[in-house]
């Protein structure tokens, strides 16, 4: 009974794509793989071999057939599964072996993706990456759970907005300013 939810997202998957097409299916929460932010529930397809050996041309090769052969029910997909959904990704099964974070994998955003933030719609914003470490992704996650914002790029925003508040950082730009005056006159 507790699995009923990973169930039914794996006979939706499963009845979407031909019967042969996926060896096994993980339906991953928060905790699972870090890049699952809090209240996201994200999904591991793994893709028959179909004989094929366990190598990189040959992971390449069956991602490629897979999104030829299934191209308009991946264009579905996003509609056909619940909105708490927030990516799915497709990639070749490797017998025993853990989902390695490089290699060949199709991944396609859930339409439960978080709306946009009002800020984000009159700002033009630049993406940047970063990576926590586990005590810095465990209070941002916190801030997420406690409502203090929708994402984990949401919480980095508000957190260089109050940044930006505190009067030492007018001080400190001033310096900045200053300094950058003084590099011109060399």
């Amino acid at each position: 009974m507790e699995n009923a939810p990973a169930d039914r997202i794996e006979e939706r998957l499963r009845s979407t794509f031909p019967e042969a097409a996926i060896e096994r299916v993980e339906v991953l929460t928060y905790g699972d793989d870090p890049a699952i932010e809090p209240g996201e529930t994200a999904v591991r397809v793994f893709l028959s071999r179909a004989g094929r050996p366990e190598d990189e041309e040959a992971d390449k090769e069956i991602i490629q057939a897979f999104e030829q052969a299934n191209r308009a029910a991946l264009k579905q997909l996003g509609d056909k599964l619940p909105r708490f959904i927030g990516w799915v990704q497709f990639r070749p099964d490797r017998a025993g072996e853990p989902p390695r974070a490089r290699g060949p994998i199709l991944q396609i955003a859930g339409r439960g993706r978080r709306p946009t933030a009002p800020d984000e719609l009159s700002e033009q914003l630049t993406p940047v990456n970063t990576r926590l470490g586990a005590a810095d992704l465990a209070t941002v996650d916190t801030l997420i759970t406690a409502g203090i914002a929708n994402s984990r790029a949401e919480v980095l925003r508000w957190a260089i907005g109050r940044i930006r508040e505190n009067p030492a950082y007018a001080q400190l730009q001033d310096r900045v300013h200053e300094i950058n005056e003084l590099k011109t006159k060399f």
